[in-house]
């Protein structure tokens, strides 16, 4: 496989944001680095993540 230098790099980020424009690029980005990092936790069995992010959804218990 060949090897992806600076120069293609800037090729693609530029034909990227003359299709996507650059109100949608950001939006783009986040997605795919969302997800990326949901199939690597996928492949790697690593599920804390999923399990912090529920507990910061229910209401906090005090105990009196």
């Amino acid at each position: 496989m060949p090897n992806v230098g600076p120069m293609e790099l800037i090729v693609v980020l530029a034909i990227a944001l003359i299709v996507l424009g650059p109100k949608k690029l950001p939006e783009v980005g986040r997605s795919v680095g969302k997800g990326m990092r949901e199939f690597k936790d996928a492949i790697s069995g690593d599920h804390d993540r999923d399990d912090r992010d529920e507990d910061d959804e229910r209401p906090a218990l005090r105990s009196e």
